[in-house]
């Protein structure tokens, strides 16, 4: 078995208006059952996620807002690996009256069009801050941290190499940890510039990811790993 795990993002990847249907639920845990680890790759923050998703014990691990927080829902253990949002910055926001606005473990997280002001106060403070994207969304983290970093830290602990993962995503965010997998899965709604480095495009959301795990499943995605040029299977991908 080459892949021996499949990480995932969560809003509009297996999930579609925030829920994860059952199909797609089924077809990872026929995953997990074949001895593959599950990891979620998310920029939503551990409290959100608990408040839709009743299924995050399927994963072994969780990667949170954007790679900041690492969390095992097996014995509920979370690791913070970012610092903490700067409380100077937090200042200037609310200052700023930025709406909305929300404070994580380390993520700031707000939505378009505010990114300008966000940049402002980040270089007003002298801060190696960054912005990343995602579908309007918009989150402030420190420099090095993104979805690739958290995914990186997780496999650690789980002993993996990111050539044995197939990633599955959809927004800019995804963009980090997608071209760091050893497979890169783009879901059929996903943006164009995703689908452009994707080895993959599947259909739809859950559909597509239903798809990947088939055929990982049938044949551990050989073909794929035959070629270097992207593919396109099943489903009908929009």
């Amino acid at each position: 078995m080459y892949f021996m795990a499949l990480a995932t993002d969560y809003d509009d990847t297996i999930a579609q208006n925030g829920r994860v249907a059952a199909a797609t639920l089924r077809a990872l845990e026929q995953v997990r059952a074949s001895g593959r680890k599950l990891i979620l790759v998310t920029g939503r923050e551990l409290p959100d996620l608990k408040s839709v998703f009743a299924a995050m014990s399927l994963f072994d691990l969780i990667v949170a807002e954007n790679g900041a927080v690492l969390f095992n829902p097996k014995n509920n253990k979370e690791i913070v690996l970012a610092d903490p949002a700067p409380p100077a910055l937090v200042k200037r926001l609310l200052e700023m009256e930025i709406t909305p606005l929300s404070i994580g473990r380390s993520i700031i997280a707000t939505r378009e069009p505010n990114e300008i002001k966000v940049m402002h106060a980040i270089r007003e403070l002298s801060l190696e801050y960054h912005i990343i994207l995602n579908k309007g969304a918009i989150m402030v983290l420190p420099i090095n941290v993104n979805k690739a970093f958290g995914l990186q830290r997780a496999l650690h602990h789980l002993e993996l190499s990111m050539l044995n993962v197939v990633g599955i995503g959809d927004a800019e965010n995804d963009q980090a940890f997608l071209s760091a997998c050893g497979c890169a899965v783009a879901v059929g709604n996903a943006l164009p510039s995703v689908k452009e480095k994707s080895d993959v495009v599947v259909s739809s959301f859950g559909c597509g990811v239903v798809e990947i795990c088939n055929r990982l499943m049938d044949d551990d995605l050989a073909s794929l790993r035959r070629s270097k040029h992207p593919a396109r299977i099943t489903g009908n991908a929009v």
